[in-house]
């Protein structure tokens, strides 16, 4: 899963970087290469912890909409990728039948994304729950 993320620099500070999607989440680094390094591992942390509460991962908006805020403008703008499907409790191996062209598909969404297959399948069933639980 790809997250826009910011990366700010103060003239005598090291890098900071936000990930508008998931409040609170943030992370620095004392270079640029720390920074982004550790923004991965925070936005996994702050998945894992919502995850872990029985929280939803929240929905992402297009990078073009974060761009917009006057929060971000003087920022420089990045992608983390993460996997989110090492980050639940352990994997269980399923079988499955899925017809040939949807398998398409779905493997070519999940390399856009940059994620695996079941990573994708993954987010996509948990946000389809996700949609129909909140439905009155």
């Amino acid at each position: 899963m790809r997250f826009s993320v910011v990366i700010h620099k103060d003239e005598k500070s090291g890098y900071g970087v936000t990930v508008p999607d998931l409040p609170g989440c943030f992370s620095a680094g004392d270079t640029l290469e720390e920074a982004i390094e550790s923004v991965d591992e925070a936005i996994a942390c702050h998945l894992e912890g919502l995850l872990m509460d029985g929280e939803p991962i929240p929905e992402q908006l297009p990078l073009e909409t974060h761009q917009t805020s006057e929060s971000y403008q003087d920022g420089t703008w990045a992608l983390a990728n993460v996997d989110v499907s090492k980050l639940t409790s352990r994997a269980k191996r399923v079988n499955i039948t899925v017809p040939a062209r949807v398998l398409t598909i779905v493997d070519e969404a999940a390399a856009r994304e940059g994620e695996t297959r079941s990573g994708l399948l993954t987010r996509a069933a948990l946000s389809y729950v996700e949609r129909k639980s909140m439905k009155p």
